[in-house]
């Protein structure tokens, strides 16, 4: 059951990511409100890294920000290396 639960914990969180990205490449488009970079930026350590990543690709958005690929970079390194912690050697 606590699988289940951290499946569909990525599976959202990646989904709220990627679509995230899409909002506020529209918004950036049509100059109106945007999303905060902290809050883009904190999906990807709350394990969006994939949804961001693939956000950023698609919408072409925050591509040219380096701190963006930083923090995806380093969301994955500390996922993996909970994953390898917790699931043994």
């Amino acid at each position: 059951m606590t699988n289940k639960f951290i499946y569909a914990y990525f599976l959202i969180i990646n989904v709220i990511a990627y679509f995230s990205y899409g909002i506020d490449k529209r918004r950036a488009v049509k100059n109106r409100y945007r999303i905060s970079e902290a809050y883009l930026l904190s999906l990807s350590l709350l394990g969006g890294f994939v949804g961001s990543s693939l956000g950023m690709k698609h919408f072409h958005h925050k591509t040219k920000k380096i701190y963006f690929k930083l923090v995806i970079i380093l969301s994955i390194l500390i996922y993996s290396a909970l994953f390898y912690l917790i699931n043994g050697r």
